[in-house]
């Protein structure tokens, strides 16, 4: 029986060196290169939040909206070695140029959707911020509901007729 128990922890210890580090990347400064993964459009020349994915071969990708970004992690047409979501934080933010630095982790962000505010390309968007609070006072402002990255619809994100 000891013998056992020893072997049992050690395949354990092992089996606990063996679990890989995932190092998230950092959000990346947005530069007046870079394009929308879906319009190739430049993100720049967009009005509302932006977003970006990171993969884990270090591949950013730029969307001119927030919508489109969560949309590329539904589709299973679409990569799934996803490192890092990046999204604008809109509590200090102009609409119109929201900036270039100012990211939140979009799985930790809360978002507002359903709002009178059109998002980069002119559908409905899923404004973020990265706080709950902050959130409701622009819900408040400019109408919609509050919600986290995980409650978000998926028909809200894919239903290209709003």
């Amino acid at each position: 029986m000891y013998k056992l128990s020893v072997l049992l922890v050690t395949f354990l210890l092992l089996a606990c060196e063996k679990t890989p580090t995932i190092e998230v990347p950092p959000a990346q400064t947005l530069t007046r290169q870079a394009s929308g993964y879906y319009c190739l459009m430049t993100v720049l020349n967009h009005e509302g939040p932006k977003g970006q994915i990171i993969l884990t071969d270090k591949k950013v990708l730029w969307f001119t909206s927030v919508r489109d970004t969560i949309s590329f992690t539904l589709s299973p047409e679409e990569p799934k070695n996803i490192a890092a979501i990046y999204v604008n934080d809109m509590t200090d933010a102009n609409w119109a140029n929201p900036g270039e630095d100012n990211w939140i982790d979009a799985r930790k962000a809360w978002y507002v959707l359903n709002s009178n505010r059109s998002g980069g390309m002119g559908a409905a968007e899923a404004v973020p911020f990265a706080t709950k609070e902050k959130a409701g006072i622009f819900a408040k402002e400019q109408g919609g509901n509050v919600t986290d990255f995980a409650s978000i619809p998926k028909s809200y994100i894919l239903d290209l007729a709003k």
